[in-house]
């Protein structure tokens, strides 16, 4: 990996730092590798982890200085499905998980139970088998590449993003980032570009060919597609925050500037909302119905209910550690209450998508301040003081995430789109005739990983409210990564060849990884045996490769034929 010297800065990843030239005058750094990552998320993480692992050279950048996109800067516990502590990721993404458990056993002070539990969930939230606090999971992902730092294969631009990028006819020749903390634009020129980032940014840098929001029921066929295409359509996205609660005391923060927006905001959402945002009362998403919940906070470990929001993303149950350790539990603030509808974020200017970002941030801390002064408790009094917010945990200074929880992406125009008709369990008992018992997700050839999730849309700006319907296990095709025309450049997130809807299923964290996983071995692949990827997928001796390269990495391809529906409530 050719680089020139750069000004005195120093580059902080994990226990590894990386001191870079002293010299003044060179304040430029140019990266000559064989595969660009641009993004670091769960998506970005995976790919350059199986693009290094297969031999290649990699230069992986991120927007904010954690790496790990979901699991970390945007703060969400890990969203799976029902069989995922035994079938159902890469192997990979196993060795993450049982890592994440391995940490809190070396570091954290648990109970001799806990220790002992094979499967232990540090938050013993109800949303995952592994809620967990981030810091730990930012620790793990950097563990898992410090290897590849140290010998140079790898360099990691923390706090970078892409701003332009330079092309010959079909092909990424460079993209260059810019440096948010110094102010400095790098160039990165590589064999392979794979696009990582949160919002798909990478796309319209390069002119690759994407869509954004819904489809027009016309287009696609699906079921619960739009009746006309709205690019605006995109879900919501969300600042998480975490809290403890120390009953006696008063932690409340300064009313936010947009307090009396919020507090008095009711959704104009269709089908209808049920009445003010900041309450208790919502819909539950799979009957669209009105549901009591409520916030009770530190509850007696027999009291666990899904109606209690402190249980949902609950991060470290105190019970797990050992007495004195936790004060109170800690649980993250991911709820529909904080979710910003209000504008989307792809589709506008800079200035624009500032705007709706710092809007969303006071809708959350709104939120926050309803809850510590007005929300109905279950003792019949108001307001809990003692929420306390807990900027130390999200590792910023306002107690917010890093980053925004994005939801959906741009999408690349790709040679093979997943529709609701192959995922849907609905529209493939009736393509093909099959009982619930009996029905499967449609079955790919050129299957490259495999995932499951309920199709599950948050209400999005256009005003279309909550789409929680159910799907079925499925595969990953190769054919909706590959970009219609640009040859070198690779989706590894949210931004593969979905609809608005059946992006719904194919965003959550173990899929994505597999996403990731297959553009990062897509990616390595074509370098080794000299062949565009889009060959690899219309030759069978070139995707059988492929799919013994994945295989050797232990990725599953396909489900066992005893699974099929996603149906939990």
């Amino acid at each position: 990996m050719e680089r020139r010297p750069v000004n005195r800065r120093d580059f902080l990843f994990g226990s590894l730092t990386l001191a870079l030239s002293a010299k003044p005058h060179l304040r430029q750094v140019n990266y000559r590798t064989d595969i660009a990552v641009i993004g670091g998320g769960v998506g970005g993480f995976a790919a350059t982890l199986a693009a290094l692992q297969s031999g290649s050279r990699v230069v992986l950048t991120e927007e904010t200085d954690w790496i790990g996109g979901q699991l970390t800067a945007q703060a969400i516990p890990p969203d799976e499905h029902p069989w995922i502590e035994d079938f159902g990721c890469t192997g990979s993404y196993r060795l993450y998980r049982n890592a994440v458990r391995d940490y809190y056993r070396n570091h954290y002070p648990l109970t001799p139970s806990a220790r002992a539990r094979q499967r232990l969930n540090p938050g013993n939230g109800m949303v995952s088998k592994l809620t967990h606090e981030f810091q730990v999971s930012v620790a793990v992902l950097e563990e898992m590449l410090a290897p590849y730092v140290t010998s140079g294969q790898l360099v990691v631009l923390l706090e970078h993003t892409p701003i332009s990028a330079g092309t010959h006819r079909d092909r990424v020749n460079q993209v260059a980032v810019r440096d948010l903390k110094a102010g400095l634009d790098r160039t990165i020129t590589a064999r392979y570009f794979i696009d990582a980032t949160e919002l798909g940014d990478l796309l319209p840098v390069t002119g690759t060919e994407f869509i954004t929001g819904s489809e027009a029921r016309s287009q696609t066929g699906e079921m619960h597609a739009t009746e006309k295409a709205e690019p605006a359509n995109n879900q919501c996205f969300t600042y998480s925050f975490a809290l403890d609660h120390l009953e006696g005391e008063d932690h409340t923060i300064d009313r936010p500037a947009d307090y009396a927006r919020w507090r008095s905001y009711v959704p104009a959402l269709s089908p209808p909302w049920t009445g003010k945002l900041f309450s208790w009362t919502a819909l539950n998403p799979q009957a669209m119905k009105p549901e009591e919940r409520w916030l009770s906070p530190n509850p007696a470990a027999d009291k666990t209910t899904w109606s209690n929001l402190w249980l949902y993303r609950r991060i470290a149950d105190r019970s797990n550690f050992r007495a004195g350790a936790y004060a109170s539990d800690i649980t993250l603030v991911n709820w529909l209450q904080n979710d910003f509808w209000l504008g989307d974020i792809l589709t506008v200017d800079a200035e624009t998508r500032q705007r709706r970002l710092d809007a969303a941030k006071q809708q959350s801390l709104s939120l926050l301040y309803w809850m510590q002064t007005e929300a109905p408790r279950p003792d019949g009094g108001t307001g809990f003081s003692g929420l306390r917010l807990r900027p130390d945990v999200m590792g910023t200074s306002d107690g917010l995430a890093k980053a925004a929880y994005i939801r959906e992406s741009r999408r690349i125009h790709a040679e093979f789109t997943i529709t609701e008709a192959h995922v849907g369990t609905q529209m493939r008992m009736q393509e093909t005739g099959a009982a619930l018992d009996r029905v499967r997700a449609q079955t790919f050839a050129d299957t490259v990983g495999i995932g499951a999730y309920r199709i599950d849309l948050h209400p999005s700006a256009a005003g279309t409210n909550i789409i929680d319907v159910s799907s079925l296990a499925f595969q990953i095709p190769l054919g909706a990564l590959l970009p219609v025309r640009v040859d070198n450049l690779l989706p590894a997130c949210k931004n593969i060849g979905t609809t608005h809807i059946t992006n719904g299923c194919y965003r959550e964290h173990p899929t994505e990884w597999g996403i990731g996983e297959a553009a990062g071995t897509l990616a390595a692949y074509a370098i080794a045996n000299n062949v565009p990827p889009r060959e690899v997928g219309t030759n069978k001796k070139h995707l059988r490769g492929l799919q013994a390269a994945l295989r050797k990495r232990h990725v599953q391809l396909e489900w066992p034929a005893n699974i099929h529906s996603v149906e939990w409530t």
